[in-house]
């Protein structure tokens, strides 16, 4: 099993509850390609949204979130997960970019280095999906509001994609 990492942007924004009913809705779907849900981020406003699962390979879990309607866009892509220091609830949702391969190191001595910056805003980092090409990837905090967490990495010199506030889902919480 890999892990695999999707984005998905909806045509129209999605509630909260009905991202739930649907992931429930999608348990034997998943279960039929042996895929398996750990999480899931939608955003405040409900256009996009972050998963992270465990799969045989990328196809199998393009075939089974098909079942869950039209995406204006859909990233399915493998890679890495690293967990930071704190287990705190994720509530912002940091994505990242880079035109050329860096390494997940690269990207830590950097945060490292503007830890005090995240200290001052009260930011926490949490969770961090790496993907295999080593061109994206999505940081995951716990913070007092998405605006302290964009302040934060911009004087940190951190490369920032975008920044949103987000609702976080797991098994437990469906």
């Amino acid at each position: 099993m890999i892990k695999i990492i999707v984005y998905r942007e909806f045509e129209a924004p999605r509630k909260l509850e009905e991202v739930k009913t649907s992931i429930n809705e999608a348990t034997g779907c998943l279960h039929l390609w042996n895929v398996k849900w750990h999480e899931s981020f939608l955003s405040e406003d409900g256009t996009k949204m972050i998963c992270y699962f465990d799969a045989p390979d990328a196809e199998s879990v393009r075939t089974a979130i098909r079942q869950d309607g039209p995406s204006k866009t859909v990233q399915v892509w493998p890679g890495t997960v690293h967990e930071g220091p704190s287990d705190a609830s994720i509530n912002v949702v940091v994505e990242r970019n880079f035109d050329e391969a860096i390494s997940v190191e690269a990207v830590q001595a950097m945060e490292d280095k503007g830890a005090w910056c995240l200290d001052m805003y009260q930011v926490v980092f949490v969770r961090t999906y790496f993907s295999a090409d080593k061109k994206r990837m999505v940081c995951l905090y716990k913070a007092p509001d998405a605006e302290s967490v964009r302040v934060a990495q911009q004087k940190a010199n951190m490369p920032v994609s975008a920044v949103w506030a987000c609702n976080a889902m797991n098994p437990s919480s469906i």
